[in-house]
């Protein structure tokens, strides 16, 4: 029987054996031990690690991964297809509350930038001048005022419990980047570009905020990516908020994942 060293597995499916030691830790993948200590896995173990990369895919947290395994490993297909059914009909209500919210705030945006396309008036700023709004839009058709919003699905992975534990579940996320060398080395190459192109960087508790120019487009992007980051790095917390004349990009992590954070962002102080 075909077995495997940590870094056999690794080579074979392009995972970094950090990762797969995580996985074990993590309860998705098993693996035996050599009298010398040396993790050793079974066949198996190539498939499994298929199935969570497909699961992945999908934006499944690694809690819910964990339990489509369990139940995989009854040997029975129709009951892993009923849970994975309900779990991706989450994910779809999910991605589209997002796109609504992003439909609103691009919507929200347009409608500023507009504004400020006008002359300006004679003098200092003025209550008419479109330089300040009040107000929040409820609907994507209503375009006054802040719009906030969040692109982390961990802030809601205990919507049940209260108060504070409910918002920064991201927090309990697990402290770990899924990514290989060559795809980790492109996502911290976009980010870094992305921070470069601030006009404002300001460190805040457990992160920090980047400001740009009020963009629908940079927004799409920033979104893109956040929901990219979130699929390999669930701890990162993200969250856009619109002033009338700047686009805010707050990012926080919990304080194991600073290093990780410096990489992609730059090192906070």
């Amino acid at each position: 029987m075909t077995s495997y060293r940590i870094s056999q597995l690794a080579e074979r499916c392009g995972v970094p054996a950090t990762t797969l030691r995580f996985y074990e830790s993590a309860g998705l993948l098993p693996a035996e031990r050599t009298p010398a200590g040396y993790r050793v896995y079974g066949p198996e173990a190539v498939e499994r690690l298929e199935f969570i990369a497909s699961a992945k895919l999908l934006g499944l947290p690694l809690e819910e991964i964990r339990d489509l395994l369990d139940v995989r490993e009854q040997g029975v297909c129709a009951p892993v297809r009923a849970r994975m059914r309900a779990l991706v009909a989450d994910r779809i209500a999910d991605t589209e509350a997002r796109i609504a919210e992003l439909a609103a705030f691009s919507t929200h945006l347009a409608a500023v930038h507009a504004g400020l396309e006008g002359p300006a008036p004679a003098g200092g700023c003025g209550p008419d001048c479109g330089c300040t709004t009040t107000g929040a839009p409820t609907t994507a058709s209503e375009a006054v005022g802040p719009v906030a919003v969040d692109l982390s699905p961990t802030r809601t992975l205990n919507a049940s419990a209260p108060g504070p534990v409910a918002a920064e579940a991201w927090r309990r996320a697990p402290v770990a980047c899924t990514l290989g060398g060559d795809r980790f080395g492109e996502r911290a190459a976009q980010w870094n570009d992305l921070a470069a192109s601030a006009e404002r960087r300001e460190e805040i508790p457990d992160g920090l905020r980047l400001t740009f120019p009020a963009d629908p487009p940079l927004a799409g992007r920033i979104a893109e990516l956040a929901a990219a980051e979130q699929g390999c790095c669930a701890f990162f917390d993200f969250s856009l908020h619109l002033t009338p004349t700047a686009l805010q990009l707050t990012v926080r992590a919990p304080e194991e994942g600073a290093s990780l954070l410096a990489d992609l962002f730059g090192a906070t102080s």
